[in-house]
Parts: C-alpha cells; structure tokens; sequence
C-alpha cells in the first residue's frame, strides 16, 4: 500500500518531510510567511487583519526580553521561534490539541528541534528557559485575549494567570498587514542571529 504523503513544498523550494523534518530543509523566510498568515485565535480577534503567529512571536519575544533582560540572545531567538512549528502545522487552540491527542505534541516536537538545529539553537531548549519563554506566552496570551479577542479581565485571568498590572498597560496590541509583519519577523530574526556571534 503506497504512503500518504508527508512533506510540504515552501515557496523557498524546500520540501519538508513533516514525519522526519531536517534542518536543512528549513529556511526563516519560509517561517516568517507561513507564521505572518496564520491567525492566531481561529481568527476571532477585532480588527481589519487576522492577528497572526508572527505578531505573537515578535510579542512574546519582547515580553521575554522585559522580565528576562540580562536573557541572551540565543534564549530571546528561541522565544521568537517558540511557535515557529506553526507555519507548517497551523495554529490550533489548546481545546483542539487536546482532542486531537499526544499525536499533535509530537509532530510539534519534531518540527521544534528542527528549527532549533537549524538556527543555532540545542534540539531540546533547557526546561528552565521553556519555562521563562511560557511566562512571556501566557502574558502575551491574557493581552491578546483582553486586548482583541473579547475576553473581560477576569475571564483571561483565569485562563491564563493574572499578568503584572504594569507590564499589561504598557503594552498594547497592534496589527499589520501580513507583509509587514512578515519583515518585522525576519528584521527581529536577523539581529538576534547577529547577537549569536
């Protein structure tokens, strides 16, 4: 019986193999495109564009860099690719993955570490970075949810924690046509790389 196929063909050329990814097969324009169309929130946000893993992932990675400042710039490169997956495999809402099962988790693994050799990175990031760059996640999340997907303050607050109250007013949620957002990601992406020598 013949295989399905389980690659992808990126505008770069690249075919990824999303069952077995290599690094070699992964390129940032690749992601930066793939990430700035993906909307975030199944698209249910205000506003004249979708609010895409991009935006997310340059937000993040600003978060990170404010409760994280002394943070190198190998750990603030790993918080802008914390979704980088996502531009292949789409970005599905946590009450989705959980149907789908540990089948989705793997496949995202797969593809992380991937990207992480790709750019530098180790295959697996330390847990007690993990952990600081779901710190910057969750806040980005409760701002989002708050900010342009319609949850009140307490609704975002049990979901994903209560953010410090200086932090969530300082920043405010801006969207961009994809092509913007797709050079601010690959600007960010250029000078964190450059902070890797």
């Amino acid at each position: 019986m013949k295989q399905p196929r389980a690659w992808q063909r990126m505008l770069s050329g690249r075919r990824l193999d999303l069952l077995d990814p290599t690094p070699m097969d992964i390129e940032i324009e690749d992601i930066a495109h793939g990430l700035a169309f993906v909307a975030r929130w199944n698209g249910q946000t205000k506003g004249d564009y979708p609010y895409s893993v991009a935006e997310h992932s340059l937000l993040v990675e600003e978060i990170y860099g404010l409760l994280f400042p002394a943070s190198p710039a190998k750990w603030r490169l790993a918080a802008l690719l914390h979704d980088a997956p996502e531009y292949v495999i789409g970005d599905m809402i946590s009450p989705v993955k959980a149907a789908v099962g540990p089948g989705y988790g793997a496949l995202d693994d797969r593809l992380a570490a991937a990207v992480h050799i790709r750019f530098g990175l180790p295959a697996q990031i330390p847990a007690a970075i993990k952990k600081q760059i779901k710190k910057a996640d969750k806040i980005s999340a409760w701002l989002e949810a708050t900010q342009i997907a319609g949850f009140t303050e307490a609704e975002a607050d049990k979901f994903f924690g209560k953010p410090d109250t200086n932090l969530a007013q300082s920043l405010k949620i801006h969207l961009r046509p994809p092509v913007e957002v797709r050079e601010a990601y690959l600007a960010r992406h250029r000078t964190l790389i450059a902070g890797l020598a």
